[in-house]
């Protein structure tokens, strides 16, 4: 059904999914108008990357480790042009979000994980500033199977975790409508079945259905819990993320039962095997503490948690002391 590339038109964007994009992928930013811009990525990641990606950048920024609020506000007064290509995994092009929401700049994102980034609106703004120009969502989504999926096995799956979080996050909020679920549960199950079956192209495009859902419809329990961990605590996104889902999803079984059983099935198990079923997707059971969650954060996280308006997008939004519950039994 999705043999061959796709070019998909979405609105104001364009997503190219393909063997050898990011070989190509110089010449797709050029026809697509971005022939001066700024890049974004890592020192790992252009060691893959074709020359002419980066030796035709006005600018090349490499983003280090830490919060894309900090790492942005750093970059924003360095930027010089107009157009930014983001090269890299969800902090990368997180970043180059986040500096354009405030210089307006329109966003390239070739993708090296199954973050889902490049298809969201959804990033932090750069501390000291405000987001002018709006939620910037990438104009180009340029996306290579090979490319997202080349990560460890472990590593590749707890991606692939995150990107199921998307597909389940946004089945139940009040914003889900039934394009936004059909592209969950689809993402979803072919992100199970690339898993399985090696598949690396329906890894891929997995990632961007349940990317697009979730930009469509939002978040609430499992992300609002995540990206509070991960801020707080500073432990991996994508590892947390793991860590949690068959967690939440646990707490999500009672409070959104028909979507819950919608994702099941998509999965191919059973609702009350769900939890399960996503712990061997996972790679086997994780945890926070095998990540360096540090205990004496917890409260503080609660209090993140509970500041977040997302929370209340929960069905029978759980209180303190049940967020707690839910977050200890990961660790």
């Amino acid at each position: 059904m999705y043999n061959g590339p796709i070019h998909w038109r979405d609105g104001d964007r364009t997503i190219r999914l393909g063997a050898d994009a990011v070989d190509n992928a110089p010449s797709i930013l050029v026809d697509a108008g971005w022939d001066v811009y700024d890049l974004f990525s890592t020192e790992r990641a252009l060691a893959d990357a074709p020359d002419a990606l980066a030796g035709v950048a006005a600018e090349v920024f490499s983003v280090r480790p830490g919060a894309v609020n900090e790492i942005a506000a750093e970059l924003v007064s360095e930027v010089s042009s107009d157009q930014f290509v983001a090269f890299g995994g969800g902090r990368v092009i997180d970043t180059a979000k986040a500096i354009a929401s405030v210089t307006g700049a329109r966003v390239a994102a070739i993708p090296t994980t199954l973050s889902g980034a490049e298809m969201t609106r959804i990033h932090k703004v750069p501390d000291g500033h405000k987001p002018e120009h709006g939620q910037t969502r990438p104009q180009l989504v340029i996306a290579d199977p090979d490319v997202m999926t080349a990560q460890p096995d472990l590593e590749r799956r707890a991606s692939a975790m995150n990107a199921l979080a998307h597909a389940a996050d946004s089945l139940y909020t009040p914003y889900a409508h039934p394009v936004s679920q059909m592209a969950a549960l689809e993402g979803a199950r072919l992100i199970a079945a690339g898993i399985e079956e090696d598949g690396r192209r329906d890894l891929a495009l997995g990632s961007l259905l349940a990317g697009y859902a979730i930009d469509s419809a939002g978040f609430s329990l499992h992300h609002v819990i995540c990206q509070s961990l991960v801020r707080v605590m500073r432990i991996p996104h994508a590892e947390t993320n793991a860590a949690m889902l068959p967690r939440v999803i646990e707490a999500l079984l009672p409070r959104a039962p028909g979507e819950m059983a919608e994702l099941a099935d998509a999965l191919g198990t059973a609702p009350d095997d769900l939890p399960g079923r996503i712990e061997v997707l996972s790679g086997g059971r994780r945890s926070l503490g095998e990540i360096g969650a540090d205990r004496e954060k917890l409260e503080e996280s609660l209090d993140a948690i509970l500041a977040r308006g997302e929370l209340e997008m929960t069905p029978e939004t759980p209180d303190r002391d049940e967020l707690r519950r839910i977050i200890e039994i990961a660790w």
